[in-house]
Order: C-alpha cells, then structure tokens, then sequence
C-alpha cells in the first residue's frame, strides 16, 4: 500500500490548484455572494469548462481503479461504478461495528455525494455531488455541457454559481482519486484513509477551497472554517 500519492494523483492535483488560483483572482473583480450567483462571463466560461473538463478525466482515472473492465461512455457510467465502489467498498471495521452494536452500515460509506466543499472566506458552502445520491446528475453539469456545445443559446449558463460548484466537484474528485491511489492493490486498508489521512497527501494544501475543517490538521484553517455552521449552500 503506498503512502504517498502517485504522480498522477499529483498532476491532477497541481491542475486543480491552478484553476482554484484563477478562481481566487476573480474574486477581485465579482464579489462572491448571493446576489452574484448568476453573473456570467468569458473568464467563468474558462473554469467552468476546464474544471468540468478535468473532472470528467479524472472520473475516468478513478472508474479505472475501481473497476478496470468497466466500458466508459459518460457520466452516467462513471456514476454507476463509483457508487458501486462506495457501496461494496470492504470496510472490516464497518462490518464488525454492525455486528457488535447493530448500526446502520451506511453510515460508515464514505460517500461523493455527502462531500462538502466549503469557501471560509465568503462563507459559502457547496455540495457539488449531492444528486448522485438520487441517481441523477448535477444541474452545473448539465450546464456545463449547455456551455460546450450550445453556447450561442446557453451563454449565461457561464455563470459564477456553476462554475464554482464544478471546482468545488472537481475538488472532491481529487480528494476521492487520491484516496483510491494511496490503497490501491490493498482495497481492505481503505477504510484506514478518510479526511486528514487523505488530505495530508494532497500537498500543498487547497487555500481557497476546504472541506470541513475535520479534514486538516491545520489550527489556523480550522479557525478560519469555525463559521461553517452558518455557511449557506449555493
């Protein structure tokens, strides 16, 4: 079992904290509220299909590792192998908590769509995957895909709420990527690399986009975090 990430865990995560940089510069020039939301642009048309470009590869990337014969067509196949990984996913400490105490093992599925992604700095809050849990997918992807292939007629779909939530995915798929590396050949260890364990290997460390602050060890980001309880979703 290795105990660092691969280098393709570490080239997609060094794509990822380019695009959060560009994101962090707009910040500059829209104020990152509520009632910016909808604002649209070139520069937001850039991330949205970069971040949602690269999550597409890197869905793929993850699929392969969990289900090497699997046939990838789309997103709705990367949706079926990876919700089939988190619900097969061995977990002997799951199982053996279930036996014991009688809980509910779903608690302990280290889910995509229960991953939140959090900006301290402009309290906002995002669940970019949580439609997966209903088997559907996101409204910034379909969005997305507007943008690429309709943009004459979806312009606006450029907008910074899509685009934010799209790094915001794209974020959580690095974070499920380089946990699947860094247990890769030995699946039964996986239940071992969850928050911190997994984010200590995502070097340098995101600035601008967290998850919750359990997931580091850093007390200056877990103060900055502190206000995550009235942080309102977008």
């Amino acid at each position: 079992m290795s105990t660092k990430p691969s280098a393709s865990t570490q080239l997609h995560w060094n794509y990822f904290l380019a695009l959060e940089k560009d994101m962090e510069a707009i910040s500059r020039y829209i104020e990152f509220c509520p009632d910016n939301l909808n604002t649209y642009s070139i520069e937001l048309a850039h991330l949205l299909l970069s971040a949602a470009s690269e999550v597409d590869t890197l869905a793929k990337c993850i699929c392969k590792i969990l289900d090497p014969k699997a046939k990838l067509k789309n997103i709705d196949d990367y949706r079926k192998v990876m919700k089939t990984g988190e619900d097969t996913e061995p977990n002997s400490l799951m199982e053996l908590n279930a036996r014991i105490v009688k809980i509910d093992p779903e608690k302990y599925k280290h889910r995509i769509s229960n991953l939140k992604v959090y900006i301290p700095r402009y309290s906002l809050a995002f669940t970019p995957w949580e439609s997966w849990a209903n088997d559907t997918n996101p409204d910034w992807w379909h969005s997305y895909n507007k943008v690429k292939h309709e943009r004459d007629q979806h312009y606006n779909k450029a907008n910074l709420n899509n685009a934010l939530n799209a790094l915001a995915g794209l974020l959580a798929m690095n974070y499920v990527h380089c946990r699947l590396e860094l247990t890769k050949g030995k699946p039964e260890h996986r239940f071992e690399y969850k928050d911190k364990a997994v984010t200590r290997r995502m070097q340098p460390h995101s600035s601008f986009l967290r998850f919750p602050t359990s997931f580091y060890d850093n007390p200056i980001a877990e103060l900055a975090a502190s206000m995550h309880a009235g942080f309102g979703a977008v």
